[in-house]
């Protein structure tokens, strides 16, 4: 056992007497030491009940043998941060996750891990420790929301964002957005569409990490406790044969979670998640192979905000061993794959029918025979820029425009809500990148105010900034390289045509090259409104969008 380093011998008996001072037992000592992450909080509405997961974990790891032992992790609720200076400390959060869990996990030799995430960063800097620490891990979630009613229909999270616009726009009243306020998020949970933090838990599921029902089942149905005692004896089970992160993690996982992710029409947040995830893994991910797999990829999911379905449909449907069934149809699934279930993936999914052919759509008869994100070039996003290509109607899947430019959201969105943006414009935000921001924030107020307006099908919006996996319309995000660094973003000036064709994977400004050297030249760097603090630190080793925003540091050997 790796915790015999802290536990076995003469030279570890003051170990032993610290774990004595803890109430530990001589017989749970000689156990494995199984650490439970918990991100339990009272300020995150998907993380209130994760106590309860976590007490279920318990008995399952002791049920199996194990010693289970709880440590916690953060977690930042978006929507609560969103449209102010604190969601410039989202994104960031996720790199503080990964690597607090490892000094935690290193620091006491854990043998074991099980990490109950929830929303949108604590998934992803959960699963990069993972693959650091690499010990048998397993995920379970502490699962969605129920979807919201108001006057007859489901709704979520991102109504609520739409109806603040639409009062802006005079067509709902004060008591309209009252109603919305107190229905649309009716219980805990993460939020109930196919947001940021259910794409993750789902391709959680997709690429091994989290049993079946981990991104779907409700987070106040008693399957989720039933289902995170299970994880706590799959994680021993997983310790028994030895079943590490990284034999799970592999090239062919991510393409299996990308192509999950295609048919899903998951959160444009994926595409910085599954990189660094990867990364850590010890595995490279260029975007430009989500181009391919999109258009090898039918979608098959058209979940809110893309459509008026909701996780719990999706888990009445048979949840995503169902969609990854459909998309086995046409061997688009490499099914060889190890999963924390011991089998593969071709195993774990046999026999998952879809119960629902309207929410998980048959793969013969898809929403749309490509994937639900697209990765645009050109001369605005040399390296990239991303579009959830699901939630965009059609009559936005090619544009062509004047911007209107700004240099960060406030401004932004004043300008949206007192009707100085049209139809036709494309909304131009930037300096909002991971460098810029700092903190590469989400864009769910603009998208919002712009959909609540009635221009959701007459305005695009493009940024280096990120959008919430609840944002929906023609919105482009990530832009590659940022316009911190200078990246061609910086240099498009008020009034210039953009031109965004997505079918063809392209976002250009119809200036000359010649124009855009010269305005380069004139291009002088801005100094972060930020300068303190982790925002500091973060800005200067954060690399692009594209690169999925990892932290990098240059190796310098000059003092050795």
């Amino acid at each position: 056992m790796k915790s015999d380093n802290v536990k076995s011998g003469i030279s570890h008996a003051p170990h032993r007497s610290l774990f004595n001072a803890l109430g530990f037992t001589k017989e749970e000592m000689q156990k494995p030491l199984v650490g439970i992450v918990s991100s339990y909080n009272e300020i995150v509405p998907g993380h209130m009940n994760i106590d309860k997961i976590v007490d279920a974990v318990k008995l399952g790891v002791a049920e199996a043998g194990g010693m289970p032992v709880v440590f916690p992790a953060i977690a930042v609720c978006d929507g609560i941060a969103m449209g102010h200076v604190g969601m410039k400390y989202s994104l960031v959060t996720r790199d503080l996750i990964a690597d607090s869990t490892e000094c935690m996990a290193t620091a006491h030799q854990f043998d074991a891990l099980v990490m109950v995430p929830n929303c949108d960063k604590n998934v992803p800097g959960l699963l990069m420790a993972a693959a650091r620490i690499n010990v048998p891990t397993v995920f379970v979630s502490g699962g969605p929301m129920l979807a919201g009613h108001v006057k007859g229909k489901r709704r979520s999270l991102s109504s609520m964002f739409e109806a603040v616009g639409s009062y802006e726009a005079g067509t709902m009243t004060e008591e309209d957005v009252t109603e919305f306020e107190e229905k649309v998020c009716p219980t805990c949970g993460s939020c109930s569409g196919m947001y940021t933090a259910n794409s993750m838990n789902c391709l959680t599921e997709a690429i091994g990490m989290g049993l079946k029902g981990n991104g779907t089942i409700p987070a106040v149905y008693s399957d989720r406790l039933r289902l995170a005692k299970h994880a706590g004896n799959a994680v021993m089970e997983m310790y028994r044969k030895n079943i590490r992160p990284r034999d799970i993690l592999t090239k062919e996982a991510f393409m299996n979670a990308l192509t999950v992710d295609m048919a899903l029409g998951c959160s444009t947040n994926t595409m910085l998640h599954l990189p660094a995830i990867a990364h850590e893994a010890g595995v490279e991910i260029n975007l430009e192979i989500a181009n391919e797999i999109s258009d090898r990829t039918p979608n098959l999911c058209h979940l809110a905000p893309a459509g008026a379905a909701y996780m719990e449909q999706l888990n009445e449907a048979g949840g995503i061993y169902a969609v990854m069934n459909e998309l086995a149809k046409k061997n688009l699934l490499n099914l060889d794959c190890m999963t924390v279930t011991g089998k593969t993936v071709g195993e774990n999914i046999k026999n998952c029918i879809n119960r629902d052919p309207e929410i998980i759509r048959p793969i013969e008869n898809p929403f749309m025979p490509n994937g639900g994100i697209a990765v645009l070039k050109g001369n605005i996003a040399p390296d990239s820029g991303v579009v959830k290509r699901s939630a965009v109607v059609p009559e936005m899947m090619v544009h062509e425009g004047p911007a209107r430019v700004f240099d960060c959201e406030e401004d932004a969105i004043k300008a949206i809500t007192t009707g100085k943006i049209v139809a036709g414009d494309v909304v131009v935000i930037r300096y909002e990148g991971p460098k810029g921001g700092p903190g590469m924030r989400e864009m769910l107020n603009p998208t919002s105010a712009i959909a609540g307006m009635g221009l959701g099908s007459s305005v695009a919006l493009i940024t280096d900034g990120r959008f919430s996996g609840a944002s929906r319309g023609a919105s482009i995000g990530h832009i590659s390289p940022e316009a911190a660094v200078g990246g061609p973003i910086a240099l498009i000036h008020e009034g210039d045509i953009i031109k965004i064709d997505i079918p063809n994977n392209s976002l250009n400004v119809l200036v000359s090259d010649e124009e855009l050297e010269a305005r380069r030249k004139e291009w002088k760097p801005r100094k972060p409104n930020i300068t303190t603090g982790y925002l500091r630190r973060y800005a200067s080793l954060v690399t692009s969008a594209n690169r999925g925003a990892i932290l990098e540091v240059k190796d310098d050997n000059s003092n050795i």
